[in-house]
This record gives structure tokens, C-alpha cells and sequence, in this order.
């Protein structure tokens, strides 16, 4: 028999067949609707990666509250996926929705900023521990302005980033390490700068690669997830932050922190919850409830070195931030995010729930006797295809299957559950319900039942 992860594959291949058949009769508008787009839409679709999911064509969504959402043919689902974390609080959180309809009527953008501004300011540096802030439009853009900043307070022009690592469409992460040596990743189209002259790729979780990189002290950051989120889960190693960071102070080297899935830690992030103290923090899609924008956090000996470097710089454009950056509306609902969304409450309900996922995803993997992991970092949850988690981008990379995970996920959305279309993640918001995760457990026993 033709095995793939402990799967029968001929048997994988016919529910695949049979899945994709069920959703193409299901969903005639949502057919209807991708043909019509393919006339006049690049790829048939707003943005390439919306073809990344499972489906023969594009599923439609016509409404979108809460922890759930109802596609073009009226069919509703549990949202597991929450807009790959720009949804993690829920689509459109009540408070968030009241704040943008009334700035609305007050104002979209001025390029001047109002009391939220000073608000959303304090109440970012009482809740992650940096004092000083800037905004964005995107995480994308606020770690790219980071990366500007430290190269410009440090004089330095490396930067070191974590092999599986994702930074947005940062170009400069975009190296792998290959057979052990860095090198540009192929998917970058369009890209005609070497970025291996300034970009320094390495393995996490490895302390003695990381000194190496820093030792001759060219490096001006690190760029780093506290846990790698978008190859597949990979969590730090017991003490490796603290000995991490260490070695950075030591070389001189300022760390970057980018927690725009690590969020699910925590109101304050990994980096409270767990006392990173870097120098630079990122935090993007889920700060603004769902609305596009980014804040980035400098600690106060950084905040000095950035400001002179700004001031002695030739007067003009500093090429840091558009002009819709830190708009009216986006700071509105950043500060209802901070004041009604991200509470400890919210996160209780979450953690509670993702914590049941863990638990039943284990069960249900041990009744097929399948050698395949659950790991989970606060309300973020993956399932992959190995027996012990992963220790590094290599490692992780090595259990993705693309093929098998599009299976499961077409199987999972068939039966109304919505999972990310890349890897196996599973993410829970504060309108999840225990039903919703019955729902799912439930569901991808079944898949498994008809797979092995």
C-alpha cells in the first residue's frame, strides 16, 4: 500500500477527486462569480494568493461577523482562519465597527493627527513596554521601517534573520538557508538586488550559528517571530531568548521583534508574556481590529539614536512611511482595539478554547495512530505532519505537504470549517464557540476515518 504521513495515498487521492466535485455543485454563485472576475482580475482573483486555497475556484464571502462568515451560496462557517490573524479578535468586533462609522462622519485622513493618536501612544507603551512609537499601513511596512531605522541608528548595514521566518513582503527575508548555505529564495519575482549581500540567514533555536553571525559586529539587527508561525510552528527551546538576547547585547546587535501572529500570546504578546525586552517591536494586521494598519515600538536608548540619526540626515524624504500612514480612521480603531478588544477576558475565552483544540486534535490523531504532532503558542494551534515538533525552519519545512494539507482543509470546508490554506493552522477569536470547536474536532476525525 502507498503510504504519505501514515495515509493511504490512492485513498487520499479519490477523497480529494470526490471533495472537489462536492464543492464545485455546491457553490454556483460563487462559480459564477470567479468567471465574471477572470475577465478583468489578474489571476481571476483581487490579489494572486487568493487562489492559494483548496477549492477548484474562489469561494465568495457575501458577510463576515464574529467567528463566522456566509459565502455567496448562503452556506456559513466556523472561521478558523480569521484572516490569517487580521481577523483574530473577530471580523468586524462591534467596538471597532462603531468607532470607524463614526470617525467616518468625522474624518478619514488628514496627514495631522488627533487625541487618538496620544491615546492609542500611551496606552501602546503601557501595554508592551517600549516608550516611544511610530505607525504603518501594514506589518510589511512597519518591519521594512524598522530595518531602515536600526540600520540608520547603528551606522550598520546586516541584518540577521531565522531560516522559515515570515516578515510580510519585506524583501530582504526573503533567504533561505539551502543544503547550509543562504540563499535567495526563488519565489521573489521581479527582485534584481543580491540581498545576500546584506542579509544574514540562519537556523532558530541554534545559539552557536546565531554568535557567528554577530561576532564581527556588521550586524545592526535581528528580525525575528519569537516563535517561526508561517512554515509550520516552531517553538524557542527553554532559555533560548534569554541566551539569545545576551549574545545580541554583547555584539551590539539590536533585536527586532515582529509579533503579528505571536499576538495570540497575550494583551502584551510573547514579549510580556515572556520578557524579551527588544529593541524594536512589530505588531500589525490584528491592532487595528481587522482595519489595514501597523504600529512599531522603540525602546528609549533606540528612540534617541533614530531621532539624531533623522536630524543629522540631509533634509528631503526619508523614504519611512505614505501619506495615508496613521490616518484618522486606523487610529480610531486601534484604540477601540486596545481599550475593548484585546482584553484579558478576551484572551481567557481564547486560550481556553485553543487549549480543547490541543487536547482533541492529540486524541483524535492517536485513535488513527498517525505519527503527527499538535502545537500551539496561546491561541494559535497547528497540527503537522511529524511526531515531535520541529525545532527549526529546516526541520518544519521538511513535514509540509502541501498536496495532503489541501486535502484535509477542502474536506474540513465542505462540512462548514475554515482552517488557513497554507500549513495547518487553526486560530480561535473571542466569538468562537465550544460548538464551533466540536465542529471542528469533530470533522477532521472524520477526515481522518476516510483517509487511513
Amino acid at each position: 500500500m502507498n503510504t504519505r504521513h501514515g495515509i493511504n495515498w490512492a485513498r487520499a487521492q479519490a477523497l480529494a477527486q470526490r471533495e472537489r466535485q462536492a464543492f464545485v455543485e455546491a457553490m454556483p454563485k460563487s462559480r459564477a462569480l470567479s468567471e465574471r472576475a477572470a475577465r478583468h482580475l489578474l489571476f481571476g482573483v483581487p490579489l494572486h494568493w487568493m487562489n492559494d486555497w483548496s477549492t477548484p475556484f474562489s469561494l465568495y464571502v457575501d458577510e463576515a461577523r464574529g467567528a463566522s462568515f456566509t459565502d455567496a451560496d448562503g452556506h456559513r462557517y466556523a472561521d478558523f482562519c480569521l484572516g490569517d490573524t487580521g481577523a483574530m479578535f473577530g471580523h468586524s468586533p462591534p467596538p471597532v465597527a462603531r468607532a470607524l462609522a463614526t470617525q467616518a462622519a468625522r474624518g478619514l485622513t488628514t496627514m495631522l493627527p488627533g487625541e487618538d493618536a496620544a491615546w492609542v501612544g500611551e496606552e501602546l507603551a503601557r501595554r508592551f513596554g517600549l516608550p516611544y512609537w511610530q505607525f504603518a499601513m501594514t506589518a510589511s511596512d512597519a518591519n521594512r521601517f524598522a530595518l531602515r531605522w536600526a540600520r540608520a541608528a547603528t551606522g550598520r548595514k546586516q541584518i540577521v534573520i531565522f531560516n522559515g521566518c515570515y516578515h510580510g513582503t519585506v524583501d530582504d527575508v526573503f533567504v533561505d538557508l539551502v543544503d547550509g548555505k543562504a540563499a535567495q529564495r526563488g519565489s521573489l519575482i521581479g527582485q534584481v538586488h543580491d540581498l545576500l549581500e546584506a542579509t544574514r540567514v540562519i537556523e532558530f533555536n541554534d545559539l552557536a550559528a546565531l554568535e557567528n553571525a554577530l561576532k564581527d559586529g556588521d550586524v545592526a539587527c535581528v528580525l525575528a517571530e519569537p516563535a517561526l508561525t508561517n512554515i509550520g510552528m516552531v517553538l524557542p527551546e527553554p532559555d533560548y531568548w534569554r541566551q539569545a538576547r545576551a549574545l545580541m547585547r554583547r555584539y551590539g546587535t539590536l533585536l527586532a521583534i515582529d509579533e503579528t501572529h505571536t499576538i495570540s500570546c497575550g494583551p502584551g504578546g510573547y514579549t510580556q508574556a515572556h520578557g524579551l525586552e527588544p529593541d524594536l517591536f512589530v505588531l500589525g494586521k490584528p491592532v487595528g481590529g481587522g482595519f489595514p494598519c501597523a504600529v512599531y515600538g522603540f525602546s528609549a536608548e533606540l528612540a534617541e539614536r533614530a531621532q539624531r540619526a533623522k536630524r543629522d540626515a540631509p533634509p528631503g524624504h526619508s523614504g519611512i512611511g505614505t501619506t495615508l500612514t496613521a490616518n484618522m480612521l486606523a487610529m480610531s480603531a486601534i484604540r477601540a482595539t486596545l481599550a475593548e478588544v484585546m482584553t484579558d477576558t478576551a484572551y481567557a475565552h481564547m486560550f481556553a478554547l485553543a487549549e480543547r483544540i490541543e487536547s482533541g486534535l492529540r486524541q483524535v490523531i492517536a485513535r488513527h495512530g498517525l505519527g503527527w504532532c499538535v502545537t500551539r503558542v496561546g491561541a494559535r494551534s497547528e497540527f503537522q505532519f511529524a511526531p515531535q515538533p520541529p525545532r527549526n525552519g529546516t526541520e518544519a519545512g521538511r513535514q509540509l505537504d502541501p498536496e495532503l494539507e489541501q486535502i484535509v482543509h477542502l474536506y474540513l470546508l465542505n462540512r462548514g470549517v475554515l482552517i488557513t490554506p497554507f500549513h495547518n493552522m487553526i486560530l480561535v477569536c473571542p466569538g468562537t464557540s465550544l460548538h464551533d470547536v466540536e465542529r471542528l474536532v469533530g470533522a477532521f476525525d472524520e477526515c481522518l476515518g476516510e483517509l487511513v
